[in-house]
C-alpha cells in the first residue's frame, strides 16, 4: 500500500514521534503478529523504542476505552489499534466489527489524534494469517503520516 514517492520521505520520519499502541489478546497468534510487524515498522520509520507505549486489552471491543485513556494523556502523536475479529456463526461478529471500528473513530475525532485502525476483520483464519504482516506494517506507516500531516496543519 505505501511505496516511496518524492516528498514522502518528510511524510515518514518518525524520529519525533510518540506512539501510542493499543492491542486485542483475543486472537493472540495474529494480533502478536500484527504487533510486531507494526513494531518493526515503527523503529524503521525513525521511531525511538523508548518512545513507543504497548498495552493490552481483552478484545477488540476494549481498545477505544483504552485509546480514550492514552489519548486523554496528551502525550502522543498517534496511536495505533490492532486486533482481530474472525467470523463466526453469529452476528457477534458485525457487533464486534461494527462497535469496534465507531469507537476507534471517535476516538480520534473527539482527541483530534490521528488512530491507525489494524483491527482486521476477516471470514476465516486463513485470511487473518495472510494479512497480519502487511496491516501491522500498514498501521505504522499510516500512523506516522497523518502524524506529520496534523502537525504540518496546526
Amino acid at each position: 500500500m505505501f511505496g516511496a514517492d518524492k516528498g514522502t520521505a518528510d511524510k515518514l520520519d518518525g524520529k519525533k514521534l510518540h506512539i501510542g499502541i493499543v492491542q486485542a489478546r483475543f486472537n493472540e497468534g495474529i494480533t502478536n503478529a500484527l504487533a510486531a510487524a507494526c513494531r518493526s515498522a515503527l523503529i524503521d520509520l525513525g521511531v525511538q523504542e523508548k518512545h513507543i507505549t504497548h498495552v493490552f486489552v481483552p478484545g477488540a471491543l476494549e481498545v477505544p476505552v483504552a485509546l480514550q485513556a492514552l489519548a486523554e494523556q496528551d502525550e502522543f502523536d498517534a496511536l495505533i489499534a490492532l486486533g482481530c475479529i474472525i467470523r463466526g456463526e453469529t452476528y457477534h461478529f458485525e457487533l464486534v466489527a461494527n462497535e469496534s471500528g465507531a469507537g476507534v473513530s471517535r476516538v480520534s475525532l473527539d482527541y483530534q489524534v490521528p488512530v491507525a485502525n489494524a483491527i482486521i476483520t476477516t471470514e476465516n483464519l486463513e485470511q487473518a494469517i495472510a494479512r497480519q504482516s502487511e496491516k501491522g506494517r500498514d498501521a505504522a506507516y499510516v500512523a506516522v503520516e497523518m502524524a506529520n500531516l496534523l502537525d504540518q496543519l496546526s
